[in-house]
């Protein structure tokens, strides 16, 4: 599965669009490696995703094509999560 694709239906990022700028801008890394939103997923690869000040570091568990909302979650395990990212540190 595409990585744009499966921060979408992951529900990690809102909107494939959106996945795509995060990427674009370098925002995004799987195995601590900049991707691209083509970037193919397998299970248990690394994702790191830089929003603002915060990172979150997920592992992919399953690859669904599609997913209920509440059921969204089953799709990776929450590594770690982190508040006042600072450039360059």
């Amino acid at each position: 599965m595409r990585l744009d694709k499966f921060l979408k239906v992951s529900r990690l990022i809102k909107r494939r669009s959106l996945a795509k700028e995060f990427t674009d801008a370098d925002r995004v890394l799987v195995n601590n490696k900049v991707a691209k939103p083509s970037k193919e997923l397998a299970v248990g690869d690394i994702i790191t995703i830089r929003y603002g000040k915060k990172i979150i570091e997920v592992k992919v568990k399953e690859l669904l094509n599609s997913t209920k909302k509440e059921d969204s979650f089953l799709m990776y395990e929450l590594i770690s999560e982190t508040d006042n990212y600072q450039e360059g540190e």
